[in-house]
């Protein structure tokens, strides 16, 4: 009770500070590297006052810390996966993601979106959006991943969604791998349509890097990405290793 009084007394002022730092700081040599740092520890001072905890394995850090040339994709179930997995990734990684055309063309949003290195998606025709996305991941450093959810939104069935085929067009495009990350439980402590998650553990497992495959189609390497982070989820769903929210 304590800690929820401190984020609604002071969590507004705080995270609006984060949010207009670009404004400020744009410009600045080497200002994405440590702002991406601030919004990390803005996440997890965040699930600490929520009393959300994140299990990731020390292997799994070490393997996202060594992680280069890749595209990031994640299953999505609840707000809180954007939090978790900032909070839980190491430093050494970096990573952005990806915001559509209309919200970057806003003369406010703009300053900040591009000079934190968020990635523009013109979403006209998926050509487009394809052509956009696979041009700015091609000129990130190889340290650099955006994030991709390939559900396209939060799913609500008990394992995956269906995919779409953006990360694999991506990687496909520009020589990179696809690195999948399974977030288990975040949907039981956040359900949709809730307003305050209840407090628990959120479970990040960090699966091997998927090398697409250039003798079948776009379509099989999708189904094969899609089996091997369901067969990650299903396990742990069904291990019931997570915590009943409380």
């Amino acid at each position: 009770m304590v800690k929820r009084s401190v984020l609604l007394l002071f969590g507004p002022i705080y995270f609006l500070f984060v949010a207009f730092v670009p404004l400020l700081c744009a410009r600045r040599p080497g200002f994405r590297g440590w702002y991406w740092r601030l919004v990390k520890r803005a996440c997890s001072r965040l699930l600490w006052l929520l009393s959300i905890r994140v299990d990731m394995s020390e292997a799994a850090k070490q393997e996202l810390s060594d992680d280069t040339g890749s595209v990031i994709v994640i299953n999505h179930r609840s707000h809180l996966d954007g939090f978790t997995l900032m909070d839980a990734v190491p430093d050494q990684k970096w990573f952005t993601f990806a915001a559509k055309k209309e919200l970057c063309d806003a003369k406010l949003l703009s300053t900040g979106f591009k000079g934190a290195g968020l990635v523009e998606i013109d979403r006209r025709s998926g050509k487009v959006a394809m052509d956009t996305l696979s041009e700015a991941v091609r000129e990130m450093p190889k340290r650099r991943s955006v994030v991709l959810f390939p559900e396209g939104t939060r799913t609500k069935t008990e394992s995956l969604g269906a995919f779409k085929a953006g990360a694999v067009l991506v990687a496909r495009e520009t020589g990179r791998t696809i690195r999948p990350i399974v977030i288990l439980n975040s949907d039981r402590l956040l359900p949709k349509g809730k307003f305050f998650p209840y407090s628990g553990m959120v479970r990040i497992e960090v699966l091997p890097p998927f090398i697409c495959n250039p003798e079948v189609s776009a379509d099989e390497d999708v189904d094969r990405l899609r089996r091997e982070m369901m067969a990650v989820f299903d396990k742990g769903a069904s291990e019931g290793k997570a915590p009943q929210p409380s």
